[in-house]
């Protein structure tokens, strides 16, 4: 049996109203992530998946290497944590996706990222 790395991921949200303009459809949102090594050996980090989806239902996807510029190594017991941000056309939208990554012995493997919601919070009471 293969022991499976344990990684959890958590997200948190903002709006950026200082950075938004409404009036012309734009709403930026920051958003923070922690990825926490909860197993017994290190894991990397080597690349992220988006599907951005708006108020409209319009998606957008996202895929490259790293997460802001980097691809980090990160031991049992230890956490990674980043923010990045997204610009909506709709005050209200979503984000999921899934971090591709290593064990320590190569193998790779995939984490989701649950899905979180983007939102002016005037919006919702």
């Amino acid at each position: 049996m293969i022991n499976s790395p344990r990684v959890c991921v958590q997200v948190q949200s903002v709006y950026i109203e200082t950075h938004s303009q409404p009036e012309e459809e734009r709403y930026v949102f920051a958003y923070t992530v922690t990825i926490r090594n909860l197993g017994r050996s290190a894991v990397q980090l080597l690349g992220r998946y988006w599907l951005i989806t708006n108020g409209n239902g319009r998606e957008t996807e996202v895929q490259g290497e790293g997460v802001v510029g980097v691809q980090p190594h990160i031991e049992p017991g230890e956490e990674y944590q980043y923010t990045s941000g997204a610009v909506l056309e709709t005050p209200l939208g979503t984000m999921q996706g899934h971090y591709d990554m290593v064990d320590v012995d190569g193998v790779p493997f995939s984490i989701d990222i649950p899905v979180f919601r983007l939102f002016v919070p005037t919006l919702i009471h």
